[in-house]
């Protein structure tokens, strides 16, 4: 009786043991690197591509089951395809835990205590996942909004190398899709872009401190014809779990979502244009670039062109190789032969002009433009663009001060006349211009009448032209400004307003739309560039796991981890 009992009660011991073990399993565990692609497919569909490099905790129990959510119950199982470094899942099942979302069984590939091990799971097919968008264009677009996989934090520790990649449809111009900044990111809001080997474009963001337990949201849109009408959700439908707060009523949700992607597309859209410069230059070295001329300072700080073209048509005015023989339209009169002196950009400059026709003229601009930025792209290398784009700043700012605290007429003048290339690089330099010189009179510089065919003036008695000058020692720029004895004088609104208004006649009449003329310097500069990425073939590391928001207001369903 005794060992009868005996038995049962080390029967009884041994399964709670058991059970207690199987229910206080433990998991702990590294993402030292993950890497998540979306492809938005000809079709409509999206199909998302995950891999993630675990490092368990040598103190763990063994990673058996890694959860994956999904954007929405909307994807086809049999499109479903995972391994286990390089050896095939094969129980991949509804995960109890996400929803939606799988659970991907690595039975005897488990990952063990202090290993690693990286899992690899592709879904070919997801519906429901584009949604309208309002975009300032001549046709509609359609959007997206998507959420890696992220993991509790009670499971996951350390940071992450994280990338994050967006493939577009096929078909699209360079020009056409746009990306949303997206939210929570510690790396770079705007991505690096490219084209796959298939020629479609993509969208990259990385950061080397991600976490895999936080929540990033990214998203796009592309010309809505690129898709099958059909399969754009007209109305969203909203994926809730714990996380959720939901959308308050479907016509808010509508509104806000409409709204804000729209708002963010066109943002994007703008953005992109106007970035001419290549994302290479933002790649810090040490130090500051000294000697870049206001023209290529403004180049860097990534002023419009339209006012970088116009501060060189300042400068060869100033030199004396050409005259404004009307304003409007905007014509001039080129010196033969010309002055020495003249920087490359300069003589491309009047190059440019020499042409009758606008188009031919204003292709011209454009390469006078790129050559810019090829050219400072040049010249920054090993220096660090943030501590150069301050200095710049600086100088702008000091000459400023310069001209406003000058006392008299005369030396306000003088101090303009030297310091005006630098002066314009501030973004309210018309506004400035008209504060500074709103009262008073102006001593007018001796290049006046090569500015202002109208003007009827005596001619100066001496004084030379200052032109724009590398910053010297002093952090100043250095230029010989113009002498005051005998000039001519003007009202001084009366000479603001010939300079505002000179500066807009020739963004009118040789740029014509910014935006358009930007686009082309920039497909040239700064454009989608290629990649040696293979889109679904490919065999490298990174993964996650994504959700679809239908509204801005709406939280994503995704979750995971080990059990």
């Amino acid at each position: 009786m005794i060992k009868r009992f005996s038995i049962l009660l080390f029967l009884c011991l041994f399964l709670g043991l058991n059970v207690t073990n199987a229910e206080a399993q433990t998991y702990r565990f590294q993402v030292p690197k993950s890497e998540t692609v979306l492809f938005i497919n000809a079709d409509g569909t999206a199909s998302v591509e995950y891999y993630i490099d675990f490092l368990n905790d040598a103190s763990a129990d063994p990673i058996d089951y890694v959860d994956i959510g999904l954007p929405n119950s909307n994807y086809a199982n049999n499109s479903i395809q995972a391994d286990i470094d390089g050896v095939a899942i094969t129980d991949i099942a509804a995960s109890p835990y996400v929803k939606p979302g799988i659970a991907l069984g690595l039975g005897a590939n488990a990952i063990q205590p202090g290993r690693a091990g990286r899992v690899h799971v592709y879904i070919g097919k997801i519906e429901r996942m584009i949604y309208p968008s309002t975009e300032n264009e001549s046709e509609p677009y359609a959007s997206f909004q998507f959420q890696p996989n992220y993991f509790g934090s009670e499971y996951v520790s350390g940071q992450t190398d994280m990338t994050m990649r967006i493939i577009m449809p096929p078909g699209l111009k360079p020009e056409e899709p746009r990306y949303y900044p997206p939210s929570n990111w510690p790396g770079n809001k705007e991505p690096e872009s490219g084209l796959t080997t298939d020629g479609d474009v993509f969208y990259e963001w990385r950061a080397a401190n991600a976490s895999s337990s936080a929540k990033y949201v990214f998203g796009g849109a592309f010309p809505a014809r690129l898709i099958p009408d059909n399969t754009i959700v007209r109305a969203p439908a909203v994926t809730v779990d714990n996380d959720t707060l939901g959308c308050l009523g479907f016509g808010f949700c509508l509104t806000a979502f409409i709204g804000v992607t729209s708002y963010l597309s066109i943002v994007g859209s703008r953005k992109r244009r106007m970035e001419y410069l290549p994302p290479k230059i933002a790649i810090e070295g040490h130090g500051v670039k000294r000697g870049l001329t206001s023209v290529e300072a403004a180049v860097l700080l990534q002023t419009p062109p339209d006012r970088v073209l116009t501060m060189i048509l300042f400068s060869v005015i100033k030199k004396g190789a050409a005259a404004v023989k009307t304003k409007d339209p905007l014509e001039l009169s080129i010196v033969e032969p010309q002055p020495e002196g003249l920087r490359p950009y300069e003589l491309e400059f009047l190059a440019a002009f020499k042409e009758t026709k606008k188009d031919a003229r204003r292709k011209g601009m454009q390469e006078v433009m790129i050559g810019l930025v090829k050219s400072v792209t040049q010249s920054m290398k090993g220096f660090s663009a943030k501590e150069t784009k301050q200095y710049y700043q600086d100088i702008m700012t000091r000459a400023w001060q310069q001209v406003e605290a000058a006392d008299t007429p005369d030396v306000k003048m003088q101090k303009f006349d030297e310091y005006m290339g630098w002066t314009m690089l501030d973004r309210r330099f018309e506004n400035r211009t008209q504060d500074v010189f709103r009262t008073g009179p102006v001593f007018i510089p001796t290049w006046w009448h090569r500015w202002d065919p109208t003007f009827t003036g005596s001619s100066p008695v001496v004084g030379t032209a200052g032109h724009n000058a590398s910053p010297v020692s002093a952090g100043m720029p250095s230029g010989s400004g113009s002498t005051t004895i005998n000039l001519p004088q003007l009202p001084g609104a009366d000479f603001a307003a010939s300079m505002v208004n000179g500066i807009q006649n020739f963004s009118s009449n040789v740029i014509g739309d910014l935006g358009n003329f930007t686009s082309a310097v920039t497909n040239k500069t700064n454009p989608v560039p290629k990649s040696s990425y293979s889109s679904r073939s490919s065999s490298r590391g990174g993964g996650g796991c994504a959700c679809a928001c239908a509204c801005a207001g709406c939280a994503c369903a995704c979750a995971g981890g080990g059990r």
